[in-house]
């Protein structure tokens, strides 16, 4: 299986590294879900990558299914650590409870960092102003100034009435992923022998310029790709640092 999608502890790497690379805070503290392997297995990974690029985990502090509707405790020990950056990786709904309860807490200007799992926030919170400073890992931002990403939001408001998020962009990517496999094996019939195999080394071949990024992928079926990070001020979405 090859992906499109960043596989989760490579999110974890990359979080840490972009971190690092744009000059955000490095001192910080994390908060992650302990019951699901999205959570721990993102933590693992920025945990690991943080010691090698120069991140401080200050503050580590977990909940669980049914601890997820009260984050005081957690709040506390942050807003103790003094950070000035909390890791997130877990999902836009608790992320969303977190925010609320934490607005007015933690020090305004606090960056919140997560990854795909928080994609979908703005829909979740009932204000906006609760998800400030807000960033995400991300290789797609609808409000990007290419052609490409213009066109394709332009086409899909009109198709679904509401705006792509990373996913609808990754599964367009992956779409003509598999027509550029199919046209570089030179491919018109997926009946013929030998047609996975065929496959699967072509895919190890190619590079595919898309929505995303421009994408190789490696023999485990990791994709490589640039990651990018948004951010939310004022209720909206753009890539952070433009």
């Amino acid at each position: 299986a090859f992906r499109v999608c960043f596989y989760d502890s490579s999110q974890g790497v990359k979080s840490a590294e972009y971190i690092v690379g744009n000059n955000l805070p490095t001192d910080v503290a994390v908060l992650y879900q302990s019951d699901i392997d999205y959570s721990v297995g993102l933590f693992a990974a920025f945990e690991k990558q943080a010691a090698e690029v120069g991140i401080n985990i200050v503050e580590v502090q977990t909940f669980t299914e049914d601890t997820k509707t009260d984050f005081s405790t957690q709040i506390a020990a942050i807003k103790d650590s003094g950070v000035e950056l909390v890791f997130l990786p877990i999902y836009y709904n608790e992320a969303a409870t977190f925010l609320t309860q934490a607005y007015g807490m933690l020090p305004e200007g606090t960056f919140y960092f997560g990854c795909d799992g928080l994609d979908g926030i703005l829909d979740a919170i009932a204000d906006p102003a609760h998800a400030e400073n807000v960033l995400m890992l991300t290789p797609f931002v609808a409000e990007a100034e290419d052609e490409a990403t213009k066109a394709f939001v332009a086409t899909y408001k009109e198709q679904f009435g509401n705006t792509p998020n990373q996913f609808a962009a990754d599964g367009y990517d992956a779409v003509y992923t598999i027509k550029a496999a199919l046209e570089a094996a030179e491919i018109s019939d997926c009946n013929v022998e030998g047609f996975n195999e065929t496959m699967v080394s072509t895919m190890l071949e190619i590079e595919v310029t898309g929505l995303t990024g421009t994408m190789t992928w490696d023999e485990a079926g990791d994709v490589q790709k640039e990651a990018k990070a948004m951010i939310i001020n004022d209720g909206a979405t753009s890539l952070f640092g433009e």
